[in-house]
């Protein structure tokens, strides 16, 4: 007779106190790694765009499957190239007076907003606030060590081809770890957010394109030092919205007033036309077939996940919010609630078992 045996309410509370704590556990851990979980996310991310890529190069050039995702990776390691030869080279002096410039133009901003009452509290909130958050302590971090920075950027870029090669292995890996029961509903789910983060990733990629262009044109047209690395500034600025953009003004208006009032009255004409046309052409154009997401949420959700993740979460704190958008959709409003929202085609990753079906024998 075993007397220190639980009985069966015990044995039930104790299990559900286990269950409690490995839960509290992993999520203890999921918040210490998240730095580690942000650069997954973005290496799927740039799976995502390399298959895009791949998947183009397929249908209009009739290129192989590895063909064309050999290609495509070439192509993104080509445009990082790009990129790198613009900031290091071709605008390494325009981006070397922004970034000395930089910290004298925020000093005059906050003394020129001090001037007032009301703007010395606002600059003395905004300051208090930017102090105690991560992204500041993050910042700081960069600023020290440049290291990390490229650590994490080839993490992401390696990640990113690793994941590009063999996706079906890492979403069957997925789906596996879900209950037999339930793997018909994520598989769909896993391939709706596949589709919808490939028009999401392509959208901003032709509205961060505008942004730069019209951005720079119109910074060059109103005579402000270092109008094409302002551009290109600001249309990188285009993948954290409304944030983004109006962090990159900043910089833009500073150096314009070097130049007298002229500069500074074309950089706000220039930034509020280009939003005009950005707000109301560029963007309802290329996101028509994306999700719908509520500026409102769009911005305290920006905020959030950069305030719990650090400055890497805020530069994909949009697609986050694509990803949450897309799975309250497909997993809730269309599997829990029953809601007639259409499934993107896709092949089976799992073998389905076939419905069971009463033999004429069991009828009789």
């Amino acid at each position: 007779m075993n007397r220190l045996a639980p009985d069966a309410e015990d044995a039930r509370f104790i299990r559900r106190v286990i269950i409690l704590i490995v839960i509290a556990a992993v999520t203890a851990a999921l918040y210490r790694a998240g730095d580690l979980l942000i650069l997954a996310f973005g290496s799927t991310l740039g799976a995502i765009l390399i298959h895009a890529i791949a998947r183009t190069y397929r249908e209009r050039l009739r290129l192989p499957e590895k063909v064309a995702l050999g290609l495509a990776m070439l192509t993104v390691l080509a445009a990082i190239g790009f990129l790198g030869w613009l900031f290091g080279v071709q605008f390494r002096a325009q981006v070397n007076l922004l970034i000395v410039r930089l910290p004298d133009l925020l000093k005059q901003l906050a003394a020129w907003a001090s001037q007032s009452p009301v703007g010395a509290k606002i600059v003395a909130a905004v300051q208090a606030a930017y102090a105690g958050s991560k992204a500041a302590q993050d910042v700081g971090g960069l600023v020290q060590g440049g290291g990390e920075l490229l650590v994490n950027f080839v993490l992401l870029l390696f990640g990113s081809l690793f994941f590009a090669v063999e996706p079906r292995k890492y979403e069957r890996g997925f789906l596996m770890l879900v209950p037999p029961g339930k793997r018909a509903a994520f598989e769909d789910a896993l391939f709706d957010l596949g589709s919808t983060l490939r028009l999401w990733l392509r959208a901003e990629v032709i509205q961060m394109t505008t942004m730069g262009l019209f951005v720079g044109v119109g910074l060059w047209i109103a005579d402000v030092p270092s109008a094409a690395a302002l551009g290109l500034l600001a249309g990188l600025s285009e993948f954290i919205p409304y944030i983004g953009p109006t962090a990159a003004m900043l910089p833009a208006l500073g150096l314009a007033a070097t130049n007298g009032s002229g500069p500074v009255i074309g950089t706000l004409v220039t930034y509020a036309v280009v939003r005009v046309v950005q707000t109301n052409f560029v963007t309802p154009f290329v996101t028509s077939r994306v999700v719908s997401i509520p500026p409102a949420v769009t911005v305290f959700a920006i905020i959030g996940i950069g305030t719990v993740f650090g400055l890497f979460g805020l530069f994909f704190s949009m697609a986050l919010l694509v990803v949450i958008f897309t799975l309250v959709r497909s997993l809730y409003l269309r599997e829990v609630l029953g809601e007639d929202i259409p499934r993107a085609d896709h092949d089976l990753l799992i073998a389905r078992p076939e419905p069971v079906r009463d033999s004429p024998e069991s009828l009789d």
